[in-house]
């Protein structure tokens, strides 16, 4: 009966199941997540090489001219090291780890969520699935303020991929797609986007991408060599919050 119990598991039927359990489902990136994760033993004893916990997002990408969505890893934290988990056994591991700071908030089309899984060889893994939300932290809360003071209406947010130059830094950027409805750069630009590029807990790299209206035959040339498109990079720390708005304004203002 063991034998057949072992080769049911391998397939995941009778199989060990995992659930984690966290203190919180709402954090800013960079806080600490806590929880404990409960292993409940199946039909029959297994070797588990370990228990791993994953934070996980979808960002687009485009190839060939078509877009695709990957999943992908942002982080992955090792609970334990090699145990046993005995027929119908229980055991529970507490955990916690900082949530890195390229996590995106849960805005718009993003969504964050925790995968644990155990490790087992020659066995289907088991997972557990957690969706978290995560709250913009000081340097987007500032920028998106800052951007409806200035009339920018926040249109789309969503994960793509990192433009080129910063591919060796991270995968996917998180855009905050804007129109201007009103104020100083209404009927100037197709769209404006925000990127916030971690450099540290106290600093970050705001991208802003701004895509200049089409006015005469030789924007309409511009426009299809993707040439109305300029980018502007701002180095932001805390002590730049508060000057933030005039910043922009003077800024995006040159490309007007």
């Amino acid at each position: 009966m063991s034998i057949f119990n072992k080769v049911l598991a391998s397939v995941g039927i009778g199989n060990a199941k995992v659930d984690t359990k966290l203190s919180d489902s709402t954090f800013m990136v960079g806080e600490m997540i806590s929880g404990v994760t409960e292993v409940v033993g199946g039909n029959t004893s297994q070797s588990v090489e370990s228990i791993y916990i994953k934070v996980y997002t979808t960002y687009e990408r485009e190839a060939n001219d078509k877009k695709y969505t990957d999943s992908i890893a942002i982080y992955t934290h090792k609970i334990t090291e090699p145990f046993t988990i005995s027929e119908q056994e229980k055991k529970e591991f507490t955990f916690s780890f900082n949530l890195p700071l390229n996590t995106p908030v849960t805005m718009g089309k993003t969504r964050v969520w925790l995968q644990t899984g155990l490790d087992i060889k020659n066995a289907v893994d088991p997972g557990d699935k957690d969706m978290i939300e995560i709250r913009p932290n000081a340097f987007i809360s500032a920028g998106l303020q800052a951007a409806q003071n200035l009339g920018l209406k926040l249109r789309k947010v969503d994960c793509e991929e990192a433009p080129r130059a910063y591919r060796g830094i991270t995968k996917f950027v998180q855009e905050f797609e804007f129109i201007a409805t009103s104020g100083p750069f209404r009927g100037k630009f197709d769209e404006i986007e925000f990127s916030f590029i971690p450099k540290g807990l106290d600093e970050v790299e705001l991208l802003i991408q701004v895509d200049r209206r089409v006015r005469g035959l030789g924007s309409l040339f511009s426009e299809a060599l993707n040439m109305d498109e300029s980018y502007i990079r701002l180095t932001m720390s805390n002590s730049d919050l508060s000057t933030l708005e005039s910043k922009l304004r003077q800024e995006i203002a040159r490309y007007a």
